[in-house]
């Protein structure tokens, strides 16, 4: 299995679904690009910036439940600095889904009034998400349409092809596939899409990516793992990734025959803790 440093993941069906965007983009309006909040560098997959030059466009942070709000203003200022138009989006929010249609509208106001001069009556936005894998696409149509239309599963390469989904009487939504690049040389941006789970586990050595993850911590959030984990400030400092690793299994009591530490469990425990925000809220990047 690949070590985070060393990723060259492109299965066949995200080269189809990268030439299908491609083809479909002519068919939409806008294109909204879904970024995970907690990496809303790495989550951008630059092969695309050209490819949507065309077309006015909308970042999405995603995931903002899982961050500090003054981590999600930062990137949004940044972003905005950059005439890129950004909001921030949570599946937990309640208001997430007005403010982001609002947001489209004000967009497209100008296209809309020529729309209207032309006798266009009822002609809807039609947009198109996309994104890496895994930072929430399909959540984040579904929260919008306000039911199950689009396949949810936390873990990357679900779906698989192209669909429409209608958003009240205004909007049409394309869901595409999420495409990595095909190659991932940035040594850090490789480890926090394995963090985040953008890469599937099982073509990762996850015991060396959870190693990675606490050695990361250590130095950026280490009231995080003595926190959730009843660590003392002491073996923070003394102890190394794999010692720490190991020290948290022995405290959850993941325990094999003769009192070994499954190491292999520990690792897929601290992983899906931080995914999920048990770790707490959590930024890997800021601008």
């Amino acid at each position: 299995m690949a070590a985070p440093d060393n990723i060259n993941w492109f299965p066949g069906h995200m080269a189809k679904a990268k030439r299908e965007i491609k083809e479909n983009l002519k068919l939409v309006d806008l294109v909204a690009e879904i970024v995970d909040s907690r990496i809303p560098i790495s989550s951008r997959n630059p092969d695309f910036f050209s490819l949507y030059e065309s077309k006015p466009k909308i970042l999405v942070l995603n995931k903002t439940d899982l961050v500090e709000f003054a981590h999600v203003k930062q990137w949004i200022n940044f972003y905005e600095s950059k005439n890129l138009e950004c909001v921030s989006f949570s599946t937990k929010n309640s208001k997430s889904a007005a403010y982001f249609i609002s947001k489209i509208t004000s967009i497209m106001e100008p296209k809309l009034k020529v729309w209207k001069s032309k006798g266009m009556i009822g002609r809807k936005i039609r947009i198109m998400v996309t994104g890496i894998p895994n930072t929430g696409k399909s959540a984040f149509i579904n929260k919008l349409a306000g039911n199950l239309k689009a396949k949810v599963e936390n873990r990357p390469g679900v779906t698989r092809k192209t669909q429409w989904v209608t958003v009240g009487k205004s909007i049409e939504l394309l869901d595409t596939p999420g495409v990595l690049p095909p190659k991932l040389s940035d040594n850090n941006i490789a480890c926090n899409l394995a963090f985040t789970g953008a890469i599937k586990d099982s073509i990762l050595d996850l015991e060396n990516l959870a190693a990675k993850f606490i050695e990361k911590m250590k130095k950026e959030c280490p009231e995080n793992l003595i926190k959730r984990y009843s660590l003392e400030l002491s073996s923070i400092e003394n102890q190394n990734a794999y010692e720490l690793l190991s020290l948290i299994g022995k405290n959850r009591k993941m325990l094999v025959a003769g009192g070994e530490v499954n190491v292999l469990r520990t690792s897929e425990m601290i992983l899906e803790e931080f995914r999920s925000g048990k770790l707490g809220k959590i930024i890997l990047e800021l601008p």
